[in-house]
């Protein structure tokens, strides 16, 4: 009876029709449909019955009718010795007939009974004591299609249920994945770029997905107290093994640096730490290694090595004429760690008060258009021409981003940027000096267009 989870339930119209069709059919002023509990026995449905929601189980009526096989019937209830002391009996009902079929279940367990009451004695034909049992099996078909009811949707609620915890686990995973790529990012990084003396920095980071870790880098430190180095990169791959070739690599250049600065010397050392690693999987990187002295005319003396990069934009002072950015590209600079045999090359100019040098990765050049084509060097030659903004680190980043952010689906990539100006000569060098700043963390690429 328990797993029907019909007791106490609201009235129900289709146990209703039963007693009015029962009441109807036999002519009696009460007919009841009522489950038995352990110690009650409860009216699902009554007709003529008024204010009855319960009787006890005392033997004579109900309480008897559910323990037998077939349709009970009692003609005149002061003439059975069990139902003449029934409540429905002496009471002020003064029931005087009673018949009633159980309610069996195909598994053979009675749930209730459906009973016609009369005041007045009263017999009933066969044919009458097997439509009172049809209707008991209406009353079961019914249970059991309430049964088959609820099964279908305790299954929908798990389901409905399991579902639920699978995408919350998903999410905490997601979120875990992404909080660990961002603190395992940061650690590939430095956490903000250093205040160099007439110099002023600017920077950008954005991995394509929060959950990978990207394998761009960068970092500007001091030498000495006179010269700065200053690289960036991009390491092939993604993922924890990325992050570990990029953590190799970013130390590496800054212990080579230490011994020896000279660009090709430090970029020939990378490529052999990388030769050296014994871990499986690839192993290349692509770089540009610039070492900066104080020039005496003002600005900064650049030395560059590049090895496998794309080239690096030296863009000119402001002038009222347009101004053409130079793609600085050492000739003969090879991928980093793929031969033992590579070769660096080098080259060394001046950065002027009020020019500027731009750094990327290839996730800016290889960033899709409106039209499907990438950015490619000529695009972003182009974009760097048709600047009006000034040569200054920090508007050359912000610039550039705009830029990214007008690409339909972003960069697509990881995208490290870095810029260095020089104060023109009659700016506040000081007070552009302490602008050196980290733009952007890293954190996944916007995707302003769908």
């Amino acid at each position: 009876m328990r797993r029907y989870d019909i007791l106490d339930t609201p009235p129900d119209g289709a146990y209703d029709r039963v007693a009015a069709m029962a009441a109807r059919l036999f002519k009696v002023p009460v007919a009841t449909v009522t489950i038995v509990d352990e110690d009650r026995i409860w009216f699902k449905a009554a007709h003529g019955l008024e204010g009855v929601g319960e009787i006890s189980r005392e033997p004579g009526l109900c309480g008897s009718a559910v323990l037998a096989d077939d349709t009970l019937v009692i003609p005149d209830t002061l003439a059975d010795p069990v139902a003449c002391n029934n409540g429905l009996v002496t009471g002020p009902m003064g029931v005087r007939f009673y018949a009633a079929a159980p309610i069996i279940t195909h598994d053979g367990h009675r749930l209730g009974t459906v009973n016609i009451l009369d005041v007045k004695p009263r017999s009933i034909t066969e044919e009458d004591t097997r439509t009172l049992a049809d209707l008991a099996a209406i009353v079961l078909d019914e249970l059991e299609m309430r049964l088959a009811a609820l099964k279908a949707l305790r299954v929908e609620q798990e389901r409905r249920r399991e579902q639920e915890e699978a995408r919350a686990r998903a999410e905490r995973d997601k979120a875990s994945i992404e909080a660990f790529a961002a603190t395992l990012q940061r650690t590939l990084l430095p956490p903000a770029l250093p205040v160099v003396p007439g110099l002023e920095l600017a920077c950008h980071y954005a991995t394509a997905s929060p959950q990978d870790v990207g394998g761009d880098f960068y970092d500007v430190f001091p030498l000495d107290a006179g010269r700065w180095v200053f690289f960036l990169g991009d390491v092939c791959g993604k993922g924890p093994e990325a992050a570990a070739v990029t953590s190799l690599t970013r130390y590496t250049l800054r212990a080579a640096a230490l011994i020896d600065p000279d660009p090709d010397t430090v970029l020939t050392a990378l490529n052999s730490a990388l030769l050296l690693d014994p871990a499986d999987g690839t192993r290349y990187c692509t770089a540009v290694f610039g070492l900066l002295q104080p020039h005496e005319d003002g600005g900064f003396t650049v030395t560059v090595a590049t090895g496998g990069h794309p080239p690096i934009y030296h863009l000119p002072a402001p002038t009222s004429q347009p101004v053409h950015p130079q793609a600085i590209r050492p000739q003969g600079g090879m991928l980093i760690g793929a031969l033992a045999e590579a070769r660096f090359a080098s080259t060394t100019f001046r950065l002027a008060p009020g020019e500027a040098l731009l750094l990327y990765t290839d996730g800016l050049t290889e960033a899709r258009t409106e039209n499907g084509d990438m950015l490619d060097e000529e695009g972003l030659t182009a974009f760097l021409t048709e600047r009006t903004g000034p040569a200054s680190a920090t508007a050359l980043v912000e610039d550039t981003i705009t830029l990214i952010d007008t690409f339909p689906h972003g960069a697509g990539d990881d995208v490290a940027l870095l810029a260095l100006s020089v104060p023109a000569a009659d700016a506040d060098v000081n007070a552009v000096a302490a602008t050196a700043h980290t733009i952007a963390p890293a954190g996944p690429t916007p995707e302003k267009h769908p």
